[in-house]
């Protein structure tokens, strides 16, 4: 009678949430990256919501840091947040899991009872025998637990003690129980050293609640017959704001109403692009990197306004705030798609930006639930804000620009050392990483630096420009490596390019092959160090063919290696585009097509990487569009090799720019002449103006390397 009974709730679940042959979501895989080193979360969420409500697993090493893996089969809960693609793991917090008897504390389930899909997880479970289901809004989850014939009760443990990662618990109570809700909070430290979150759940039947063991309640049901919904509110600043939250965003009890609209939600960001190819492969591989790029930044304030701001206290904001800010990661490529595709979300995003200076006293570096985790290097927030200066979606200019000075100026993370010797001496950093940090700080100083021009301070320009060019000292003209360099100014010894152990050498998650090529604010100028393009191109060439041993203490992040190209960590990610700098195109082209098509797949170990929160997933999007933004802050996208026939972006404004490859294939891979809005195009490289005007840019396609981009003048 059971397998009947679950039958039919499948072919219900098809029915509520089956796809009209429009809808994009159809093509989204969301298991691709749970698997591998992809850190990526699995479960129902809207999107940059601050709920995303899934399964989650006992933390067995690195590869849980969502709560997740592909690999592992045991339950501890239904959380509300998670996190996708990162490091380090943290949240899961407000658990619900459905057991048996009150003893139980975890349950096997197996991966083929499980259905996901864009805003919408289920899974069946055996023991206790449960169909779940969970969807959510922004602000708040909504599960439907079905029991089977046999189960005798309805039951469900609320768990606010476990966390992800390093979550640990601070504080946790349940502040309001009635026969119907629980209201509470949760208290936590981990990456986020002070996370405060609040709930307020609601049940569709009576319940009772008794307390188990510490930071645990067991929730019985009247009714095991009828299934059991539970709606639930979340808000990182109080009870009351977590039950508007739910009150505003799921006003009812109409569970397929819910997934509908998160699936609508979905389909409409996903609509952003539209891609033409006849390989079904490559479509769900891009729409599920889209849908990847928009777990976050997450919403970070509630329906009325309010905010837990960086300096623990509560704001009332005229804006939607924003979290989960993973910059290191994201500058490179997933903010330069925001600017393409989700210019709405712009200004807010300058805002959260200035006002977590104002309240911390500095930009964001990584930013995680109002806190301030100071993870990896660089001023990762100033290319975003610049970027956003200079492409004209913040309103106080001024403002901004005083945040990027201030955040540039401060005498912490090595930038007193900066200051002070014009670049970053190994012998007086203990913390190493020099080169890594040094090359960030100098590509951040540029995105200051042409923000002062644009406003006309000049001694600041001059300033922060010099600073940019601080990258130099560390280059080593013999070896042709970014070297860590002493107080005496002399190159670190002993070396060795090829090892990775940040513990012990000057670069972050990689080496000096890989280290050498982060200068993209100033191609040519990097060219000029090498002595001429020949040598710069042999030195590149180099790059993807040689191979060597990165050492036992290797980060786990060096992945997705060409030669020492690492793919699937983000300093990387420019280089295949330098090859434009020097007209040589048809060089990056063939490169372009080998990483989009060999190191991303459609299964769990789909990325060869971290997701990093987006940015694995935003370098395919533009890589396979045909576009990417090399320079930290600006206005060009150089022109690689698009995987598609045809890409449409809705732009702002209402206009769209498509992007057409004529003959384009798996052996047509090189660009041989392009036309702008039907007029010639000799360029390896559009402006930004020019894609947010709306248009179209044909690119011809073909089988071997031509003369197109290869001029002088035509070079980025």
């Amino acid at each position: 009678m059971k397998h009947s009974i679950f039958t039919l709730l499948l072919a219900i679940g098809a029915f509520f949430c089956g796809f009209a042959q429009d809808n994009l979501t159809q093509y989204v895989n969301p298991r691709i990256g749970t698997g591998g080193h992809g850190h990526v979360f699995l479960g129902a969420n809207v999107p940059f919501g601050y709920v995303q409500l899934g399964p989650t697993e006992h933390t067995r090493g690195w590869d849980w840091c969502s709560g997740y893996h592909d690999s592992d089969s045991v339950l501890i809960g239904f959380g509300h947040q998670h996190l996708s693609g990162t490091g380090v793991g943290d949240l899961g917090d407000v658990a619900f899991l459905p057991v048996a008897d009150a003893g139980q504390e975890e349950i096997v389930f197996h991966h083929s009872n499980e259905s996901v899909r864009p805003g919408y997880y289920a899974l069946k479970l055996e023991r206790p025998n449960v169909w779940v289901e969970l969807t959510a809004t922004r602000r708040a989850g909504f599960h439907r637990y079905t029991f089977g014939a046999d189960m005798a009760k309805a039951q469900i443990v609320l768990d606010l003690h476990q966390g992800i990662g390093y979550d640990k618990p601070a504080d946790y109570a349940l502040d309001r129980i009635t026969d119907t809700t629980i209201s509470g909070h949760r208290h936590s430290t981990g990456w986020a050293k002070n996370q405060k979150v609040f709930f307020s759940a609601e049940f569709s039947q009576t319940v009772s609640v008794e307390p188990l063991d510490s930071g645990r309640w067991l929730v019985t049901a009247a009714d095991v017959s009828q299934p059991l919904m539970i709606k639930v509110g979340m808000s990182a600043v109080s009870v009351d704001n977590a039950a508007e939250n739910l009150h505003k965003e799921i006003p009812g009890w109409d569970f397929r109403k819910v997934v509908a609209d998160a699936d609508k939600a979905w389909n409409d960001e996903l609509s952003k692009v539209r891609i033409e190819t006849v390989d079904a492969t490559y479509r769900r591989i891009f729409y599920t990197a889209m849908y990847h790029t928009m777990t976050a930044p997450s919403v970070f304030s509630d329906v009325n306004g309010q905010y837990r701001g960086a300096d623990g206290e509560v704001h009332q904001g005229d804006f939607t705030n924003y979290t989960t800010l993973s910059l290191w990661d994201t500058y490179r490529a997933a903010h330069p798609l925001m600017t393409l595709i989700h210019t709405d979300m712009l200004p807010d995003i300058a805002k959260t930006f200035v006002n977590i200076h104002r309240q911390q006293g500095k930009l964001p570096v990584w930013h995680l639930m109002g806190n301030e985790t100071d993870c990896m290097v660089g001023n990762p927030a100033i290319p975003v804000l610049a970027d956003l200066v200079l492409k004209g979606y913040v309103a106080d200019k001024e403002g901004a620009y005083e945040a990027m000075k201030q955040s540039a100026l401060k005498d912490e993370r090595g930038l007193e050392l900066l200051k002070k010797y014009g670049y970053l001496p190994y012998d007086k950093d203990a913390n190493r990483e020099t080169v890594a940090k040094g090359l960030e700080y100098a590509l951040a100083d540029w995105c200051v630096a042409k923000v002062a021009r644009l406003l006309g301070k000049k001694a600041d320009a001059k300033y922060f420009g010099d600073r940019a060019m601080s990258y130099r000292k560390y280059f080593d003209p013999e070896t042709t490596f970014m070297r860590g360099i002493g107080t005496d100014g002399k190159f670190r010894e002993p070396f060795n390019p090829f090892s990775a152990d940040h513990r012990q050498d000057d670069y972050t998650e990689g080496n000096a092959w890989q280290y050498t090529w982060l200068v993209p604010h100033d191609v040519h100028g990097l060219v000029k160090l090498f002595g001429s393009e020949r040598r710069f191109t042999q030195k590149l060439d180099s790059l993807f063919i040689v191979t060597g041993d990165l050492g036992a203490g290797a980060s786990p992040d060096i992945t997705g290696l060409i030669g020492q190209y690492a793919h699937g960590n983000e300093p990387s990610h420019q280089v295949l585009y330098m090859y434009n700098y020097v007209g040589q195109p048809w060089k990056g082209a063939r490169l372009l097509r080998q990483t989009m098509t060999e190191l991303y797949r459609d299964d769990p170990d789909g990325l060869c990487g971290n997701e990093d929160v987006g940015q694995m997933s935003a370098w395919y999007i533009l890589s396979s569009m045909g576009l990417y933004q090399v320079e930290p802050a600006g206005s060009r996208y150089i022109i690689g090799s698009p995987l598609f026939n045809k890409a449409t972006m809705q732009v702002s404004g209402g206009k769209t720019f498509t992007i057409v490859a004529t003959d384009n294939s798996k052996e047509n891979i090189y660009v041989q002449s392009a036309k702008l809005n039907g007029k010639r195009y000799t360029k390896s490289y559009i402006l930004y103006d020019d894609i947010r005007k709306g248009g179209v840019l044909e690119l011809q396609m073909g089988n071997k390397p031509s003369a197109w981009g290869t001029k002088s003048a035509d070079r980025p």
